[in-house]
């Protein structure tokens, strides 16, 4: 039987996890173009940005559930702000 190498798949599942969140959080941030064409008077469709938000609050609920699992907090609380911040400035600017 083949014997594994915990240390060095903790060590990957490290590096996996610090890229997912940091691509998670690249992910929320691209919002900023749509806020910016908002604010230009050229809105963006509400649905992409609604369901975004929605779906990243339910993830930050998981996340503070299931043993305040940071990374999934912080790759979608960004989420939550821009999502929020697009939405509002559809209609506001």
């Amino acid at each position: 039987m083949k014997k594994h190498n915990n240390n060095a798949e903790n060590n990957s599942l490290n590096v996996i996890n610090k890229v997912a969140t940091i691509m998670g959080c690249l992910m929320y941030i691209s919002y900023i173009p749509q806020i910016y064409r908002n604010f230009s008077g050229d809105p963006v469709s509400l649905l992409q940005p609604l369901f975004a938000t929605f779906n990243a609050s339910l993830w930050v609920t998981y996340g503070i559930k299931h043993d305040y699992e940071l990374p999934i907090i912080i790759s979608n609380a960004p989420g939550i702000i821009f999502g929020l911040i697009t939405v509002v400035t559809i209609y506001f600017h």
